[in-house]
Formats: C-alpha cells, structure tokens, sequence
C-alpha cells in the first residue's frame, strides 16, 4: 500500500528511519523533508514507530529507540562469528590486562561487532559495540589486506601496495596511534570455513605496552576462533 508520498508504508518507515540514524535527532518538519514526506504521513508513521520501540519521543522530536539498538545488536554478517568469538576474546582480554575487539568490514568502514573492555579503564574501557571506524584502523587494514577480490574502497595510498604485503606476511597489523592519540592496536584475522578473511581481532592498548608481545597471544586466540567457525 502506497503513502502519501508514493512509497510503499516500509519504505516510508525505512526512510524515516535512515534519517533519524543520520541526523541522530530531529523535529517532525525537517525529518518529513529529509524523507521528501508529507508531514501528516510522517508523522502518523513516526508514532507508530514509537509504539514499536523503533524510535522515541525527544525533546527535539525524535531519536533512535532501544528496540533498534536491540535488534542492531544482533546482526552479524556471518553466522556464528560473535559466538565463536566471544568466550576467546574474553579470555584474551583476561590474559592481556588490554581490550579486545571482534571486528569486521562493511561499507567501507571498520565496524566492531562485539566488545570487551580490558583493565586498562578510561577511553580504552568504553564499550564500543557497533562502533564504526574508518577502515585504516589496524582491524580494517589486517582484512583489506587479505581481501580477494578487491574491496571497493576507492583510491589507495601509494604505500598500500607494500603495506598490505607486509601485513599478509607477517599476519598482523599495526596502529600506534595513526587514528586516535593515545590508542595502539595489534590486529590479526580470523578466517572463515573457506580460509578467506572473515574478521579481524584487534587487542587495543596504550603506548606504555609493548605491541609485539602482544602479537603471538593473539594469533593463537584468532586461531582458537577460526577453528571454531570451521567446526560448523
């Protein structure tokens, strides 16, 4: 059944919904306009949406609610990755005293999948589930680089080519602080039941530890993983 506007009712919902994602929190008119809604339309579709859960009433308007952030929680692009994952990465978060990520690429970006906040506390403690990055973080540059056919990811760095050799060679990736002051990363992949490069675990720290200790504890958790993935 079509809208006001022409679309299909999920359609309208869907773009509505999109735009409070992209906005983050916005009034009926500019959502509507966003959305090229008439307003009686998005409005009526805006409050069944809050009836679901799926948006909420802010004091500027509207805002994400917690039934999407539920929902988002559960995606994963393969399956079994965050139940393979998590009890190694907890471990290896245990072990290490650091942060530990399960990560993977979508659009371009380096999305963090499941999250566990190692002793070092502050920025390193936050939760980051759902996160997204840009992908030359190291958890992104570990699968770009293992990445067949090439991802779409636009024009590369003159260095990449001899970047991503290295990274295939040695099997990790480095960040010592090349995205956010005071953040270093170890990554390393996690391949899939046809050996291609499903994830990355990335273990996060500051620049006080060492990233080359680190290296070898996670390869072996990264491995644990992939077992596991294969084992399905």
């Amino acid at each position: 059944m079509p809208d006001g506007g022409g679309r299909s009712v999920l359609e309208g919902a869907f773009a509505l919904l999109g735009a409070v994602e992209r906005i983050e929190e916005a009034g009926l008119t500019r959502l509507a306009a966003e959305c090229g809604l008439p307003k009686t339309t998005a409005y009526r579709l805006l409050e069944q949406l809050v009836e679901l859960g799926a948006v909420e009433r802010s004091r500027r308007g509207y805002r994400m609610g917690p039934r999407i952030f539920r929902l988002g929680q559960g995606w994963q692009p393969y399956p079994g990755l965050r139940a393979a994952g998590r009890a190694p990465a907890r471990r290896l978060a245990r072990i290490t005293g650091a942060s530990v990520g399960l990560n993977v690429l979508w659009e371009g970006q380096t999305l963090v999948l499941d999250w566990t906040p190692g002793e070092d506390g502050g920025v390193l403690g936050r939760t980051l589930d759902g996160r997204a990055w840009p992908w030359f973080t190291a958890a992104g540059k570990v699968l770009v680089a293992g990445a067949y056919p090439r991802l779409p990811l636009g024009p590369l760095p003159g260095s990449w080519r001899r970047e991503a050799e290295a990274i295939r060679e040695l099997g990790v990736a480095f960040d010592r602080e090349d995205v956010a002051a005071g953040v270093c990363c170890v990554a390393v992949p996690v391949h899939g039941p046809h050996g291609a490069p499903s994830a990355s675990l990335s273990v996060v720290t500051d620049p006080a530890h060492s990233l080359d200790r680190l290296v070898g504890v996670a390869q072996q958790t990264a491995r644990t993983i992939s077992a596991a993935l294969r084992g399905r």
